[in-house]
């Protein structure tokens, strides 16, 4: 396996809004992005986040946390219980402490937040699959997390699909109701996809002082750090894709991309 991914997942309402097209392409993600079955699934979500990675040990099925506040009634009773990959988990620690970290902490009783399980569920909805997650740490940069991703880099050789959970621009104060998307949304947005699609990785590490508007487009890195983790992974020579394309409520952009390693 030489691909990862950073899957944009926006609002929590993909669930169960069939107008936004970010969830018509996650519904053809076997089809048409990627036929291949991993044997196992880690997610790297903006929605968690611990002062030193951890990793979500789970012995049998996954939680469903229903980590979002005032949205419709049904999007409470979804549920994605897929089992959990208590093995992957201890790998990924072996492989973050090999690469020099002092500390990974492991979480027995946590489950899967809507950054993996709203983008999984459209994706392999049997939910079959073993998923562990992985946390960001937003006190950090965004180079420290390129380097987790780095350290993960031989999950791919072992049947792992690594997914970045987040979204290419998040201010949820700028959300506007307007289809209109605002320049300010747009000119980052557009500086992110030629950076990586011309292969500048160093830039997007250093997007705070690189890219247009970047602290208006991430307020927090929470939801950012996990496109660094999918790069880092995917190996410095790897070539990036945008693979889908989309917008909602004027600043909120679904772009999402696959990194293939040339490795």
């Amino acid at each position: 396996m030489k691909e990862t991914f950073f899957i944009s997942h926006g609002s929590p309402t993909l669930s169960i809004d069939d107008s936004l097209p970010a969830r018509h392409f996650l519904k053809s993600w076997k089809d048409k992005v990627f036929p291949t079955t991993p044997n196992s699934i880690l997610v790297i979500s903006g929605h968690w986040e611990t002062s030193v990675p951890t990793v979500n040990v789970v012995a049998h099925r996954n939680d469903t946390i229903h980590d979002f506040y005032n949205f419709p009634k049904p999007m409470y009773q979804l549920k994605y219980p897929a089992p959990g990959a208590p093995q992957l988990a201890r790998r990924v620690k072996e492989l973050l402490l090999s690469s020099g970290l002092e500390r990974v902490d492991e979480d027995a009783k946590r489950g899967l937040d809507h950054g993996a399980w709203v983008p999984l569920m459209l994706m392999y909805p049997d939910a079959q699959i073993p998923v562990c997650q992985l946390s960001v740490q937003t006190q950090r940069d965004a180079t420290y997390h390129y380097d987790l991703g780095k350290a993960l880099a031989p999950l791919k050789d072992e049947g792992v699909l690594i997914i970045g959970s987040g979204s290419a621009t998040h201010n949820l104060r700028a959300l506007r109701s307007q289809d209109s998307v605002l320049p300010w949304a747009s000119e980052f947005d557009t500086w992110l996809k030629h950076a990586l699609l011309q292969g500048r990785y160093d830039d997007v590490n250093k997007y705070e002082e690189k890219a247009p508007h970047a602290k208006m487009a991430h307020p927090r890195p929470d939801h950012f750090y996990p496109l660094h983790v999918a790069m880092g992974a995917a190996g410095e020579r790897a070539e990036a894709k945008l693979i889908h394309h989309s917008w909602s409520l004027g600043t909120l952009s679904y772009a999402s991309y696959q990194f293939t390693s040339t490795t």
